[in-house]
């Protein structure tokens, strides 16, 4: 039986992802937090693993590099991949937000300069709410941008608030919750379907 490919955003996610295969009795004997590996099997030669850079990961699943993947959400409302999302695994809970200094009406602004890492779900967002938008793309340290008058808001993803209360800002929107969640390359289930039905249903029990 030939063996599927798994993708894994490098980073949180990644470690979250892996205690939640552990639970569901799938190994991989060669991680570990100083390995520098990027592909490594599973103990029954099963699957396949691959670390890749999260932004990049729903192409290496669209493209058929990766058979099945896991990344939060907001990456795939994002790229917006050509994939099948079948799974929300209920971790690294977060949520999209627009945030900002409390004393900003942002909603009642007919143009706004937004800060943010997610350009079109920015997009999307504003447009929605027939609010102009000037987006200046950032990857990190978002909520600079608004401290040094760079940006009027910023729309970025929060798990608890910390880093925004800390700097002064709070959140005045909410767009989306987002969590991790395993996509499927379409090519790969038609021809892999038992195999893939098999490693999700082992992911289910774990989570029921």
């Amino acid at each position: 039986m030939s063996y599927l490919t798994l993708a894994i955003g490098s980073g949180r996610t990644a470690n979250k992802a892996m205690k939640l295969l552990s639970k569901a009795g799938i190994e991989f004997p060669d991680f570990h937090n100083n390995s520098r590996k990027l592909v490594i099997f599973d103990e029954k030669k099963r699957l396949k693993l691959i670390f890749v850079k999260a932004v990049d990961l729903p192409t290496y699943v669209e493209k058929g590099a990766a058979d099945v993947g896991i990344i939060g959400k907001d990456t795939i409302m994002e790229e917006r991949p050509d994939v099948y999302e079948l799974l929300d695994l209920d971790v690294s809970k977060c949520k999209v937000v627009v945030a900002g200094f409390a004393d900003r009406e942002y909603e009642t602004a007919k143009s706004l300069t937004v800060a943010s890492k997610y350009p079109e779900i920015t997009k999307a967002f504003f447009e929605e709410k027939g609010i102009r938008i000037e987006t200046i793309k950032l990857n990190g340290s978002i909520e600079l941008a608004p401290l040094i008058g760079m940006s009027d808001v910023i729309v970025d993803i929060v798990e608890t608030g910390t880093t925004l209360k800390q700097n002064g800002l709070i959140i005045l929107d909410e767009i989306a919750d987002v969590s991790a969640r395993l996509i499927v390359n379409k090519a790969s289930y038609a021809t892999k379907t038992n195999q893939i039905q098999q490693f999700i249903n082992e992911i289910k029990e774990v989570l029921e």
